[in-house]
């Protein structure tokens, strides 16, 4: 009979892991780059303790991770626009909306909505509901925000405060999907 203890397993976890090699290079530059996908999940609800707010409203994501919205009571969205022009659509048409399909009238809806980064470009977005003009009362989100830069998510906010939100004309990026896994934080007001 072969027995095991817990330090056999994490010796065995520790040495898989220290097999996995550090990055891959890039193969065809003149100077090696390595391409690190973190593939971490940051989750952001949307209306948490009945506010126009997205908590956290500042996201740092590297490339390869996934923004998920988690959307409580009330009829809130996602869309994008860019620093310059809050509570307005990408003019390119090429932003994210994720449609209002997650109106919910207690507790959070089923649906989550995804995106992956795929730089570390800074993006920015916003409630779209005319309805209580969320936008316009500061329910912004930036996602890679530059804190060297004078495009804060505040003074995206003082910008935000003197214009109507406009709804995107269509659903689009993204993914919809249900709430598959467990809370991450049922103590957090889910």
């Amino acid at each position: 009979m072969v027995s095991f203890n817990v330090f056999t397993i994490l010796a065995a976890a520790v040495a898989s892991v220290a097999a996995i090699p550090a990055g891959t290079a890039t193969i065809g530059n003149r100077l090696p780059s390595r391409t690190f996908l973190t593939g971490v999940t940051h989750s952001v609800v949307a209306g948490r303790g009945g506010a126009l707010v997205y908590d956290p409203d500042n996201v740092v994501a590297q490339p390869g991770d996934t923004v998920e919205i988690h959307f409580l009571a009330a009829n809130h969205s996602i869309a994008q626009s860019d620093f310059a022009h809050p509570c307005t659509p990408l003019a390119d048409g090429t932003g994210l909306f994720a449609g209002f399909n997650f109106a919910t009238s207690e507790g959070q809806n089923p649906n989550v909505y995804q995106f992956t980064v795929i730089d570390n470009s800074p993006l920015w977005f916003y409630c779209p509901q005319p309805k209580g003009a969320h936008c316009t009362k500061g329910m912004l989100l930036a996602v890679n925000q530059n804190f060297d830069s004078q495009n804060t998510l505040s003074k995206q906010r003082e910008l935000a405060a003197k214009v109507e939100p406009v709804v995107p004309p269509v659903v689009q990026g993204g993914r919809l999907g249900g709430f598959q896994r467990a809370n991450p934080n049922p103590l957090s007001g889910f």
